[in-house]
């Protein structure tokens, strides 16, 4: 089944009087379940496929379709934010965590903004299955990089969204908190979900059982 289909997507910028060229004509299916991984060097536009992939950004032409359906060019900032609350979560390569909130508070924010029950629920059972048990009530500075990158996983998985969509997310750890992430998309892999995983590391994206290369915008 095409849980997601791109068709003839090109993204263009405007800077003043000059145009660049993020994304040209790229065409894909993913398939719901697969395990994806999109390559390619730096400047090669796979971070702007994965925001356009997460409605997260609009591309300048072409055809978007989720689960059948056409998100068209159009759709309101309110629909994409239900979307997005619906169907993803992203893990990025910087945590994007808040200083003061402890691992459960932030974990537990997705869910209030989806308005969700069970919320104090929810966001333990995460924590504990990427392995924070004992770490819910410590703030960032008093985590490691690997684990404050668990709590963001945690807080991507809260709302049970069928697609996870990471950025680098290994990008700013030792090899073995890389590996440890690694295993944990992995897992929900096997458990379903879709995941899509943009990286220029090769040893990553090996793990993956399809592979997209991009180059100056372009599938390669």
């Amino acid at each position: 089944m095409n849980l997601i289909k791109l068709q003839n997507v090109s993204k263009i910028y405007q800077h003043g009087k000059l145009e660049m060229v993020a994304l040209k004509d790229i065409t894909i299916t993913v398939q719901k379940g697969q395990f994806l991984a999109i390559m390619g060097p730096s400047g090669s536009g796979k971070s702007t496929l994965m925001h356009i992939i997460g409605l997260l950004d609009r591309p300048t032409s072409g055809s978007y379709f989720l689960e059948g359906k056409e998100i068209s060019l159009r759709t309101s900032d309110k629909v994409l934010a239900r979307l997005r609350q619906e169907k993803f979560g992203f893990v990025f390569q910087t945590f994007n965590l808040l200083p003061r909130l402890r691992a459960l508070d932030q974990v537990i924010l997705p869910t209030i903004y989806a308005r969700a029950k069970n919320r104090w629920q929810k966001a333990e059972k995460v924590l504990e299955k990427v392995g924070l048990k004992e770490r819910i009530n410590h703030c960032p500075s008093e985590l490691s990089g690997g684990e404050q990158q668990r709590v963001a996983i945690a807080r991507a998985l809260v709302n049970s969204p069928e697609i996870i969509l990471a950025d680098e997310p290994t990008g700013n750890l030792d090899s073995k908190s890389g590996e440890e992430i690694l295993k944990i998309l992995i897992e929900l892999n096997k458990e379903g979900k879709t995941v899509i995983l943009v990286t220029h590391d090769p040893n990553l994206a090996n793990q993956a059982e399809r592979i997209i290369k991009l180059k100056d915008g372009r599938i390669v």
